[in-house]
């Protein structure tokens, strides 16, 4: 199969609805926009809302389109594309309005060589977004940065914790979290938002990363030793799955994994996978970016992907040289420095 056949099974693969999924757009009628849907999660999660949503849903996907292969495939897959720059107010007066808002712009990378920009899209876009959204029902993408490091010993932060969060990326997403509380208190917009840490694909993601340093017989720093991860099919599910529980207040949700992993051991199971030795560098800290997901098993069906499935498709996808996105995670930062 070819690389770019590859690619297209996967992204198949991860716009996959389950019936929980139908459900929930069932229970939430009428058309489905996502915000920002040109990133690493947008694509396959704008499939699978056009594959999960009742017959006469439109699902429409904005970004600035920088791959015109990304927006030619989910024109393909039947979902409509919108080019728009979400901090012109005249490009966003003109999208179209839909009941059923999914927020995914934003930017991590790159923020210590220009913060302003990381502000603008942290927390302007937001505040913009949900302003012409006001009316809508809307899951916006946060993060578990907005967390401290936690005792590895305890569990992982809760919803319910005081943010702390390190660093100017982690404060601005922050941000982003207060400005839909706001028009929550203000315009009485229904929003979840849900903190997301670590999604992962075969393309990139902490355990691809880890593969890639175990093949490169390159050190693992262990800094960071532990983490939480989520496979990115699971991660769209549960995002669409939470748009019945949007709410104002604010339902504020982790997604992730619902363990926390050892990063020696994750590099150790895939250096044998790979027929390799893990190499390390470092010593493990008592804490981690760690959230606890009992609130998201109270609410919504697990799931559904184990972390030895993870280990084994990423260790071969990895072996076989297949295609990668080239954007590591570092999830290994601990002053939050991106």
């Amino acid at each position: 199969m070819s690389p770019t056949a590859l690619e297209a099974a996967l992204d198949d693969e991860l716009s996959e609805p389950r019936a929980d999924t139908r459900a929930a757009l069932a229970a939430c009628p009428g058309d489905v926009i996502v915000l920002g849907a040109g990133g690493k999660m947008g694509p396959t999660l704008a499939r699978m809302a056009r594959r999960a949503a009742p017959d006469g849903t439109r699902v429409i996907a904005v970004s600035r389109w920088s791959s015109p292969d990304a927006e030619r495939a989910l024109r393909d897959a039947g979902v409509e594309t919108v080019s728009c720059d979400l901090l012109d107010r005249a490009q966003l007066a003109r999208l179209p309005d839909a009941p059923n808002v999914v927020f995914m712009a934003g930017q991590k990378f790159g923020t210590a060589g220009a913060p302003s920009t990381t502000w603008a899209m942290n927390v302007l876009v937001p505040a913009l977004c949900a302003e012409r959204y006001a009316d809508a029902r809307i899951v916006a993408f946060s993060t578990g940065n907005v967390y401290p490091l936690t005792p590895v010993t305890g569990g992982g932060s809760r919803e319910t914790d005081v943010p702390a969060p390190v660093g100017e990326y982690a404060m601005s997403c922050l941000g982003r979290e207060r400005v839909f509380e706001h028009s929550a208190a203000r315009h009485g917009t229904r929003v979840v938002l849900l903190r997301l840490n670590y999604a992962i694909d075969l393309r990139y993601g902490v355990l691809t990363d880890l593969a890639l340093r175990v093949w490169r017989d390159e050190p693992v720093p262990l800094g960071m030793g532990w983490v939480n991860v989520i496979w990115q099919g699971d991660a769209n599910r549960l995002a669409l799955e939470a748009l019945p529980l949007a709410s104002a207040p604010p339902f504020v949700l982790n997604v992730t994994g619902a363990e926390a992993h050892r990063v020696r051991d994750l590099a150790e199971a895939l250096a044998e996978r790979l027929g390799r030795r893990a190499r390390f560098e470092g010593e493990e800290a008592p804490d981690a970016l760690l959230s606890d997901t009992s609130r998201l098993r109270a609410h919504l069906a697990p799931a559904d992907t184990t972390i030895d499935t993870m280990l084994d498709r990423v260790a071969e996808w990895v072996a076989a040289g297949r295609p990668l996105l080239g954007k590591p995670t570092k999830f290994e930062e601990r002053t939050g420095t991106f």
